[in-house]
């Protein structure tokens, strides 16, 4: 068993160096005139060559790839795929693999994924322009919860002076299960967004945290001393309450470093997946924080990111009596925006939260668009709610 294992990894080595050496002519994947794709991996000696990716249906994942001349494997998308960033990757005899051709890569969780991007005005505000551009600082914050110190992402906007008199609002947007304070950087093209949206005129100029939400990590892999480990979808005391609990030394940090307005209407908080199952919680357990909540394909149930038998599961205080703590913040309306895809696999999360706001007669925002659990619906997600904070 070992010995076929180990001549797999070696083939496997083996094809891709060659095709990494091969004289590269054109990037890859190419995209046609039309906006179909098409895809090439050489790999002479393989019995099969599939490729899978977010711009394939969720019905028609993973799609065999076609052995062309001198062992290139080929495969064209169906149709013209809509203008957006995709992700992709390859698998040779069942192995998967980056594409050596592509340099441009995004890390989710423990995997690498290729991306391409197909231009138009989905994605306009996704690249730099020729705008004036704010800046992200990787800054570190003690935490007396965790005993150590932790690191998040900063955004400033164009403008910003720590030293000048102007405050700013901030937005605190949380990132989902297997994702860290990097995420919303990469996939989710959040600095993009900002400073193109700020020159438009479309969003008020904020300052945007990401923090660290896996209360078991310090940071993002090798970021920190205890970083090199490999990162897990659901690492040890994930949704536990701790990060909730917890979440008033990130404010206080911002608050005592940064030029901001320390009012309720000044502060919003949001994120996606697991960024979305703490942003409801961390805000209805602090009602007079945020004016503004955003919820993109959010988790309701703390108990999804327990073990399978729940053994020794205890539900913490965060947790309890959340209807009279929707209540108590909705005394003081906030804006609650909801964002889900609706073949997203938590969409009943969604809909239990929404059936729990109605019986209440709590008043929110609902855009639910087509798709899953995926970056193609967060970041317009991000882009939809972002000219609603601080109007």
């Amino acid at each position: 068993m070992f010995r076929r294992i180990l001549l797999s990894v070696v083939f496997l080595l083996a094809t891709v160096s060659l095709f990494a050496q091969t004289e590269r002519t054109q990037p890859e994947p190419t995209i046609n005139q039309d906006n179909t794709v098409t895809f090439h991996f050489a790999a002479p000696t393989a019995d099969s060559v599939f490729v899978d990716g977010d711009f394939l249906p969720d019905n028609k994942r993973h799609q065999k790839m076609q052995r062309g001349e001198n062992g290139v494997w080929v495969y064209i998308t169906e149709k013209p795929l809509e203008p957006e960033i995709y992700t992709y990757s390859y698998f040779i005899n069942g192995n998967r693999v980056e594409d050596p051709y592509n340099i441009f890569v995004w890390r989710n969780c423990a995997s690498f994924y290729n991306i391409f991007i197909i231009n138009g005005e989905r994605t306009r505000n996704y690249v730099n322009k020729d705008v004036p551009h704010g800046s992200v600082a990787k800054v570190w914050y003690p935490s007396a919860s965790f005993s150590n110190s932790r690191r998040m992402s900063i955004y400033t906007p164009p403008g910003y002076n720590p030293r000048g008199s102007k405050k700013y609002p901030v937005f605190y947007l949380l990132h989902g299960a297997g994702q860290d304070e990097d995420s919303w950087l990469g996939f989710g093209r959040m600095a993009q967004i900002m400073d193109n949206l700020i020159r438009e005129g479309k969003v008020k100029p904020m300052i945007v945290v990401m923090p660290n939400g896996n209360v078991s990590q310090q940071s993002a892999p090798l970021e920190g001393s205890d970083s090199y480990i490999l990162p897990t979808f659901f690492p040890p005391r994930t949704m536990n309450g701790e990060f909730e609990a917890s979440f008033n030394e990130i404010i206080s940090f911002v608050e005592s470093n940064y030029r901001v307005k320390k009012s309720k209407d000044s502060r919003a908080i949001g994120g996606l997946s697991m960024g979305g199952f703490h942003s409801i919680y961390i805000s209805a357990n602090n009602p007079k924080l945020f004016g503004y909540v955003g919820l993109f394909s959010p988790v309701l149930d703390p108990s999804i990111a327990q073990p399978a038998n729940k053994t020794g599961f205890e539900l913490s205080e965060i947790y309890i009596n959340f209807e009279q703590k929707l209540k108590t913040q909705f005394e003081k309306a906030p804006l609650y925006w909801i964002g889900v895809g609706d073949k997203d696999p938590y969409k009943p999360q969604v809909d239990k939260l929404r059936t729990l706001l109605n019986n209440n007669n709590l008043q929110y925002s609902y855009n639910e668009t087509s798709g899953g659990h995926v970056w193609t619906n967060w970041r317009i997600y991000l882009e939809e709610f972002l000219p609603l904070l601080f109007q």
